[in-house]
């Protein structure tokens, strides 16, 4: 950050009177700008043995294999951002969401927020961020072409939970070392 949003002008990096660490604070109007995680919220859907994943048609791993799942936006609940990300990115109405993961990513300031959820019926189709969506069994899920950590282990801990019938909600941190 360069400039103040509040302003215009040019801000300053150092850790204000009264705060813990260094935030960016306008030299003029004297604004602290506050940088926070930001929210991925996203579904795992079902319809019956099967789970909906989408062939991603944008960057970052493009490509590859995930959960419908995205940032949130300003004014909308993780459940709404959740249902809009899936609409967005796979055409699909879902619904009995129940929230399923929480995975909190520090080295890249993201928390994922993972909803099970059921498929209204079988109807889906490619959005502009997917290059195709498909139903797979457990079986059939491409292990080797998933786009993210977080895909996979809500994947693995959902096949494990299906069999007991419990879907506790799991909460897990994913580090790894900052690269400077």
């Amino acid at each position: 950050m360069k400039y103040c949003a509040q302003c215009g002008k040019p801000v300053e990096h150092f850790t204000p009177a009264g705060d813990n660490r260094p935030r960016y604070v306008c030299s003029h109007c004297q604004t602290i700008h506050y940088q926070n995680p930001k929210i991925v919220a996203g579904c795992l859907p079902a319809y019956k043995e099967l789970i909906l994943l989408c062939r991603r048609a944008i960057e970052p791993r493009k490509g590859f294999w995930t959960l419908p799942a995205g940032f949130m936006e300003l004014g909308e609940t993780t459940l709404q951002a959740a249902q809009r990300e899936t609409w967005e990115e796979a055409l699909a109405t879902v619904e009995q969401l129940e929230l399923y993961t929480i995975f909190n990513l520090p080295h890249i300031s993201q928390v994922y927020m993972i909803f099970r959820a059921q498929l209204e019926e079988p109807n889906f189709g490619p959005g502009d961020e997917s290059h195709e969506v498909q139903l797979f069994h457990e079986t059939d899920i491409p292990w080797q072409q998933l786009a993210f950590p977080t895909i996979e282990k809500t994947l693995r801990h959902y096949f494990v939970d299906r069999q007991s019938g419990n879907f506790p909600v799991r909460v897990e941190d994913i580090t790894q070392p900052i690269k400077k």
